[in-house]
């Protein structure tokens, strides 16, 4: 899902995902990716047939409950307004703890150039 979604493949440990399904399977996930003091908010991906249901909306309450400090997360531009639902904020890469600030920028140089793509940073 996390790479047919065209996220960060990198770092998929399975035991860090929180899973919904139904009867059907798996209808979506999301992990929190840990970094040196820097949790991120990653691989949020909700099956298409399953969008608008508040899968996602589920899944990112419950990835915040397990975090109880500043989490990070990378995502497009037209999702700024979804993540501000949740007290996410877009920050500037200087704003970024630095064990974020070269994933970023790498992260953000890879999806402009081969996804043409541009990428925000946001912090709760």
């Amino acid at each position: 899902m996390v790479r047919g979604a065209h996220l960060n493949p990198f770092d998929l440990q399975w035991q860090r995902f929180l899973i919904a399904e139904d009867g059907s399977g798996i209808v979506g996930v999301g992990q929190i990716r840990p970094h040196e003091g820097a949790p991120e908010l990653a691989s949020l991906v909700v099956r298409e047939d399953w969008h608008g249901q508040g899968v996602g909306r589920q899944l990112i309450h419950a990835l915040i409950a397990r975090s109880p400090v500043t989490l990070y997360l990378f995502c497009r531009p037209q999702l700024e307004s979804y993540y501000a639902h949740f007290g996410f904020r877009v920050m500037t890469v200087e704003e970024a703890p630095p064990a974020l600030r070269l994933r970023y920028a790498i992260g953000h140089f890879i999806t402009k150039l081969l996804l043409r793509r541009p990428m925000l940073a946001m912090k709760r």
